[in-house]
């Protein structure tokens, strides 16, 4: 773990297992609980003139049944409205097509589609995780403390967290509030036209309150970040705020996250909360002491 000091311009090398030593009393510590699905699925077209491997991601859903999705396909170009698609004991059709690609999917089935997906669907490891994914990524591509199932990406910063650790953030002095931002496009898909697409979130009232009323908010992950922008800017149900330099922050103190890709949304939000030169300087330092970098990496407290 690399700890960023901002008001003194320096860092240092620490382990995450030390993070709480860094908590103290009237803490609020943010955790993204939301869950990620199996939301990569594997098909081919049907028809008689249709043939070939679909790929389907499923974005998020459009109707409150999940029978109706928005979601990325592959490959892109010969998929049109009114193509029918067939998954292992599922079938889904294409019903629309947005402007940037994305197609609308309904899902014909009579059964509960989130229990099919969990089923037949595969995690949605990142694009530069050049391997199928395992059984073992059900479990390590998720925080322990994940319950309401919606994001198609892990909010990787919670990734470090185990209940022991969690505990001794306890012990330390910290309240624990949870806010649910399901991570999707607007987190993950590099920046386009200036603006991100929208993610549903929601932070309970008990959740809310315990933040507003904390002596310093530190919010572990971007996701947890943009949920708490968001509450403070009086956002709610869905949000694309896009924080970059220039950005003023409302309410977050301090940050927990991971090393991001280069000309991401992510790296831009960190480098609105610590400053670009020195975010820069400190992911070159990263760089050439190894730190391991992205969703299985290693992490950053911004102090």
């Amino acid at each position: 773990m690399l700890v960023l000091y901002r008001d003194e311009q320096r860092w240092e090398d620490r382990m995450f297992r030390e993070f709480p030593d860094f908590l103290r009393d009237g803490d609020s510590l943010v955790l993204n609980d939301s869950k990620v699905f199996p939301s990569r699925l594997l098909g081919h077209r049907t028809g008689v003139h249709a043939s070939g491997e679909v790929e389907l991601l499923l974005l998020q859903p459009v109707t409150a049944d999940a029978k109706t999705w928005t979601a990325l396909v592959h490959p892109g170009r010969k998929l049109r409205t009114g193509e029918r698609i067939q998954f292992d004991g599922l079938e889904a059709e294409i019903i629309g097509r947005s402007e940037y690609g994305e197609r609308t999917v309904h899902f014909r089935s009579d059964g509960d589609i989130y229990a099919l997906l969990d089923k037949i669907g595969h995690v949605p490891l990142p694009p530069y995780i050049k391997r199928p994914d395992t059984p073992d990524d059900r479990m390590r591509y998720q925080t322990v403390f994940a319950r309401e199932t919606g994001s198609v990406a892990a909010p990787t910063a919670g990734l470090h967290f185990t209940p022991e650790i969690l505990d001794a953030c306890r012990r330390a002095g910290a309240e624990i509030a949870y806010v649910t931002l399901h991570v999707g496009l607007g987190t993950f898909q590099p920046v386009r036209d200036e603006k991100l697409h929208s993610e549903r979130f929601h932070i309970s009232e008990e959740n809310a309150a315990r933040i507003k009323s904390s002596k310093r908010v530190l919010c572990a992950g971007t996701t947890s970040v943009r949920a708490v922008e968001s509450m403070f800017l009086g956002k709610t149900g869905e949000t694309d705020l896009f924080i970059r330099p220039g950005f003023q922050f409302q309410r977050t103190g301090a940050m927990l996250t991971n090393f991001h890709l280069p000309q991401s949304s992510l790296l831009m939000l960190v480098c609105a909360f610590a400053g670009r030169e020195f975010t820069l300087g400190a992911y070159q330092h990263a760089v050439e002491f190894g730190y391991r970098f992205y969703s299985y990496g290693d992490c950053m407290l911004i102090l």
